[in-house]
């Protein structure tokens, strides 16, 4: 049976990506589903730090890994919640990867965060620290603003709700006013 499981996800998956980089070790997709403890469609879990809902990860296909301890996703979708429990921000992304031990997902490829405000983050890679309630990247990003409002740079961190960006370099922005503290 897990034989099957594991054919009909190398099928799927075999199309998803051949990026071999993304994988982790240059190991091949195919290497990745073999070496799996199980896989799971139509994944669904919840990020909860102290009995608070911060996240709800979805994914098409979930491999399980290092005891089941560590989640590679494919295809992820994920909403982001306030401390009321009102939803802040949605999330969708090629590539995922769930790790409980530390209480981290960081998401590959074309990865988009939109918050429920308008405010739209576009990065290759992001990564979400559910104790902090806050999501990182060393990589570049595009922040855009309701009105016309854009900033480019390298690097940043915030909160999922994209109201409070610290960014580690510019590269060029157009904002509005900026208010410093006295």
């Amino acid at each position: 049976m897990r034989r099957l499981l594991v054919v009909a996800a190398i099928a799927v998956l075999g199309a998803c990506n051949s990026d071999p980089g993304v994988q982790g070790a240059g190991q091949s997709t195919a290497a990745i589903v073999d070496s799996a403890d199980q896989v799971a469609f139509g994944f669904r879990t919840l990020l909860t730090d102290g009995g608070l809902l911060r996240a709800e990860v979805f994914a098409d296909t979930a491999l399980f890994m290092e005891n089941n301890t560590r989640a590679s996703l494919r295809v992820v979708h994920g909403d982001f919640f306030g401390a009321t429990g009102a939803k802040e921000a949605t999330m969708t992304a090629k590539l995922g990867n769930l790790t409980q031990r530390n209480g981290t997902f960081e998401a590959w490829h074309d990865v988009v965060i939109t918050s429920v405000d308008g405010r739209v983050l576009k990065t290759p890679m992001i990564r979400y620290e559910q104790s902090k309630n806050q999501i990182s990247s060393d990589s570049s990003f595009v922040l855009t603003e309701p009105g016309e409002k854009e900033m480019r740079g390298v690097g940043f961190r915030a909160d999922p709700n994209l109201s409070a960006v610290q960014v580690l370099r510019v590269q060029r922005g157009k904002a509005g006013t900026v208010q410093l503290p006295q």
